[in-house]
C-alpha cells in the first residue's frame, strides 16, 4: 500500500529549528509532486511549501517564505522541510502531500489541497516558550 510518512514534529521554543522528513513507501511518489500542508485548531489546512517532480523548483507560501526550505531526494523517497525561526503562529499538525494524479497538480495548482491525491498521517508541532 502507498503511503507517506512523517517525522520530525516535536515542542520546540520561539526562534528555535525544526527538520521534518516525509518518507515515501513506494516508487509511485518517486516522480510526483510533493508539498507540506499544516493545519491549527480551529483553521483550514494551507500550503506550507512543496516541490516539483525532480526537485527542479519549490513554493512557498508567504508565511515561511525567507526561513524555510522544502527539499526532495528521489533516491531516498524523501521530501525534507527545514524551517527557522519558528513562533508559535507555526504550531499545528503538518502533513506531507503528494500528487501522484499529475494532471490534478496542473489543473489545481501547486498551493491547492484538491491538486494531491496521497496524504500522511501527519506531525505534530508545536512552538511555545
Amino acid at each position: 500500500q502507498e503511503r507517506l510518512v512523517e517525522s520530525g514534529g516535536g515542542l520546540v521554543q520561539p526562534g528555535d529549528s525544526l527538520k521534518l522528513s516525509c518518507v515515501a513507501s513506494e516508487q509511485t511518489f518517486t516522480w510526483s509532486p510533493l508539498a507540506w500542508f499544516r493545519q491549527a485548531p480551529g483553521k483550514d489546512r494551507e500550503f506550507v511549501a512543496g516541490v516539483n517532480w525532480d526537485g527542479s523548483d519549490t513554493y512557498y507560501a508567504e508565511s515561511v517564505k525567507g526561513r524555510s526550505t522544502v527539499s526532495r531526494d528521489n533516491a531516498r523517497n524523501t521530501i525534507n522541510l527545514q524551517m527557522n525561526r519558528l513562533t508559535p503562529e507555526d504550531t499545528a499538525i503538518y502533513y506531507c502531500a503528494a500528487a501522484v494524479a499529475k494532471n490534478q497538480w496542473y489543473s489545481w495548482g501547486f498551493a491547492s489541497r484538491w491538486a494531491y491525491d496521497h496524504w500522511g498521517q501527519g506531525t505534530q508541532v508545536t512552538v511555545s516558550s
